[in-house]
């Protein structure tokens, strides 16, 4: 199982709604959260296969949001 931990701009239970629909139809994402509390919005996601965040960011930039990796 692959994780990406993305920093997002998905803050509001509103943009959560938004993506959800194409996060969850993507066939290679088994799970995904947002914590919306945290400053970064982070956005985790669990896949079977190899994403990359531009991957991601390309699936939720059509709904005006963004993502990029979380620098440590």
């Amino acid at each position: 199982m692959n994780v990406l931990i993305l920093k997002s701009n998905i803050c509001s239970r509103k943009k959560v709604r938004r993506v959800a629909k194409a996060l969850d139809s993507h066939p290679v994402i088994e799970r995904w959260t947002v914590d919306r509390e945290d400053c970064d919005h982070v956005l985790r996601i669990e896949c079977h296969s190899a994403l990359s965040d531009s991957d991601i960011d390309a699936l939720i930039r059509p709904y005006g949001l963004y993502c990029e990796d979380l620098p440590e």
